[in-house]
């Protein structure tokens, strides 16, 4: 046995196993970074190491049986002893492995400086604010952040398209949606929103990084091969802190069974996190059947809706057109098609008359539902119809907390339930619901717009602007960002600053309806009539009209509206007009009581109750004291609670001069104008032309002074944006 262990050491057979297990543990971790960075499938790293593994008996064989000479390589048998130069080539062999060993020192050196340097932050390093969004932040310890970092939270990150054709995204991105609604329905797990997770799309960033941005524990990750009709999915679950790969699984399957691969990795990561996180019982996961085709004409149509745009709209509409006669039973196809029906509304992302797109969205709608009484997006479409209807907002509410209650990542849905609480007066509501999806979404665009304008009703107009500028980074270039930016200006009375923006907007989408009503309003406020009268927004629309003089085109849209139940512009302008009394006529043949109008209008937003002013001015002129005083009553009330839950905004402001002057407190009504003017508000240079209730202050001098205040107002802003000016 002495003499095989010193012919092994003669034979350098140990040196030679020594430097080949070293310099093969270098080549792992060189093949694990490479693997990471360029997202290669789990197979790789498992074939290369078992490669390694098998050839390692190989290097020794060949050690013991070939030697090295001078004339080259030879069998060990047919090398004269006296001139071995085994001694020689065992020297080099020494050298080689103390050379590899200082590679793989080094390497474990800067691999252990790079992670300790990663778990301190640098000044100015992104940290997760309390709302979820990425803020600046220096000198914060990295301990910090972890501890506003719920344990039990995730985020999907859309796989990445591995198929050979390039088109096939729309598919990897459906897949992970999927997993992540399936793990959305987990009540006690956080799940981050897909419009955040979607905007680390194919961007190299470090996943602590990732988490923090989203306030998530957890990353899952993956890829997706297609080809033909079978289909590689692979996912990692990560944990954010350490990096840290929890699970990892490869699935190899027949198209048919895609479903069954979603459900089946949703269950495996449930599983994972119930270890560690999740108490009681975890449920089966199960996703919705239909077959391949259809399923893919539904991905790619539900992509196409994100995107918000009107040729995308109609090319979603055509593709679940096709879905369903392949499925006439796949229920999300009919839920997704009756949505997509009332985006492409005229009073949304389309042309098509908002009566129509909802008649016929409620059919597809009401086949979802017959279909399958708990599907999600069904319910959501239901509350999405009842919001664009005429005083509808309960039944909205009631739908969409249903929808909700169901899956709670539809954040559409949450969308559309707290702008349903806004419109009913319930403004804590929707504001609790507004900070729960910024909590989950934070890179959500209309929870921005929304944010933005709640903090503008409330005048933090550098919390507005805050919002924003953390969100710039992610979204660059979208045309909403710039929408929500050009209101802040407008809130502040910087008109010739917004309105450019807003115009930029709205050449990107020239449909979208509410881009369009705010360019209306800056025409409007800067005394653009002519332009204003042709945006195709009915409120300006018809208050331009009615300042130009065209009273019947005025009339014919403000009935329109009144149709679509908007009651304030007819309300409105029938009193500029002198037409109160027809005001009070169409009150009576709608509503018995306020109470009942008042459930039918409410006080919405934190901008005043406009209807109820302009209803009691009228009941004032046609000398209903009795119902009068209760108008004025109901809106003092409104009012308040509007002043309790923070309204601060030159709107209200201005309702408050309209209260004011109808109860006869002249100096209250002229100091809650002129506070008006100063902050921006701006109207017709005769203002009871356009608001007679202030009629009565015309001539007192505190009232003209802020008037005259307004008009100079009215033309720097003209001249700003190279207007001629205008007389006072």
């Amino acid at each position: 046995m002495a003499g095989l262990i010193e012919e092994l050491k003669r034979r350098n057979v140990f040196k030679v196993g020594t430097a080949y297990v070293v310099l093969s543990w270098l080549l792992a971790q060189a093949a694990d970074l490479a693997a990471d960075t360029f997202a290669a499938p789990d197979w790789v790293m498992k074939m290369l190491v078992t490669m390694l593994f098998l050839a390692f008996p190989l290097v020794l064989f060949f050690a013991w049986a070939y030697e090295l000479t001078p004339e080259g390589i030879k069998k060990e048998k047919d090398v004269d002893r006296s001139q071995s130069i085994t001694h020689k080539t065992g020297r080099k062999l020494d050298f080689t492995i103390i050379g590899i060993l200082l590679l793989a020192l080094g390497y474990f050196i800067w691999e252990s400086r790079f992670e300790s340097k990663d778990a301190q932050p640098a000044q100015d390093s992104i940290i997760t604010s309390d709302a979820g969004m990425p803020t600046a932040e220096s000198e914060s310890p990295s301990s910090e952040v972890a501890t506003t970092v719920n344990p039990k939270s995730i985020a999907v990150l859309p796989f990445v398209n591995m198929s050979d054709d390039a088109s096939n995204e729309y598919f990897s991105d459906g897949i992970s949606e999927e997993i992540l609604n399936a793990l959305a329905k987990v009540r006690e797990l956080k799940v981050a929103g897909r419009t955040s997770s979607f905007a680390f799309k194919g961007q190299a960033q470090d996943i602590r990084e990732i988490g923090e941005t989203l306030g998530v524990a957890h990353i899952l990750e993956g890829s997706v091969r297609k080809s033909g009709d079978t289909v590689r999915i692979t996912a990692q679950l990560i944990q954010v802190d350490d990096g840290f790969h929890l699970w990892s699984e490869s699935y190899d399957r027949e198209l048919v069974d895609v479903f069954a691969i979603q459900d089946e990795i949703a269950s495996a990561i449930l599983t994972e996190l119930k270890t560690a996180l999740l108490d009681g019982e975890i449920q089966p996961v199960n996703s919705e059947r239909t077959n391949s085709e259809a399923y893919d004409l539904y991905l790619l149509a539900r992509q196409r809706l994100y995107e918000r745009k009107s040729l995308s709209i109609e090319s979603a509409i055509d593709l679940l057109d096709q879905a369903l006669v392949l499925d006439p039973g796949y229920a999300p196809a009919y839920a997704q098609r009756g949505i997509a029906t009332l985006l492409f509304s005229d009073q949304n992302y389309g042309t098509r008359p908002l009566q129509e797109a909802r008649e016929e969205a409620r059919g597809f709608i009401d086949k979802a539902l017959q279909l399958d009484p708990d599907q999600a997006e069904a319910w959501a479409g239901l509350g999405l119809y009842y919001s664009q209807g005429i005083n509808q907002y309960e039944q909205a509410i009631e739908s969409l907390e249903k929808a909700l209650a169901i899956n709670p990542s539809l954040i559409d849905a949450s969308n559309w339930l707290q702008n349903a609480y806004n419109n009913t007066g319930r403004s804590t509501e929707s504001l609790q619901v507004l900070d729960d999806m910024i909590a989950r979404d934070p890179l959500y665009p209309p929870a921005i717009g929304n944010a933005v304008n709640l903090k503008n009703a409330i005048g933090d107009f550098q919390g507005a602007q805050s919002v924003i500028d953390r969100a710039k980074p992610y979204m660059p270039d979208d045309f909403l960002l710039a929408r929500s930016e050009a209101n802040i200006f407008f809130y502040q009375g910087d008109y010739a600053k917004g309105l450019p923006e807003l115009e930029a907007a709205m050449r990107q989408q020239p449909d979208h309806a509410v881009v369009r009503g705010e360019v209306g309003w800056g025409l409007y406020m800067t005394h653009q009539y002519e332009r204003a009268a042709e945006i195709d927004d009915r409120f300006f629309e018809v208050l331009a009209m009615a300042r130009l003089g065209r009273l019947e085109e005025a009339r014919i849209l403000a009935e329109e509206q009144d149709e679509q139940g908007v009651f304030i512009t007819l309300a409105t302008l029938l009193n500029q007009t002198g037409q109160s009394r027809e005001l009070v006529r169409l009150y009576d043949s709608r509503w018995s009581s306020l109470a009942e109008f008042e459930a039918d209008t409410p006080a919405a937003g934190l901008f005043g109750y406009w209807e109820m002013l302009e209803l009691a001015y009228a009941f004032k002129q046609v000398g209903r004291s009795e119902q009068f005083a209760d108008a004025m009553q109901r809106l003092r009330a409104a009012q308040e609670k509007q002043l309790a839950a923070g309204a601060d905004n030159f709107f209200f402001d201005f309702i408050e001069a309209g209260y004011y002057t109808l109860a006869g407190d002249f100096d209250e009504a002229i100091n809650r104008f002129a506070k008006s003017v100063d902050r921006g508000m701006t109207m017709a240079s005769r203002v009871s032309e356009e608001y007679p209730y202030l009629e009565p202050l015309e001539g007192d001098p505190r009232f003209e002074a802020a008037r005259l205040k307004m008009m100079e107002h009215i033309n720097r802003e003209r001249a700003a944006l190279g207007l001629e000016q205008v007389e006072a």
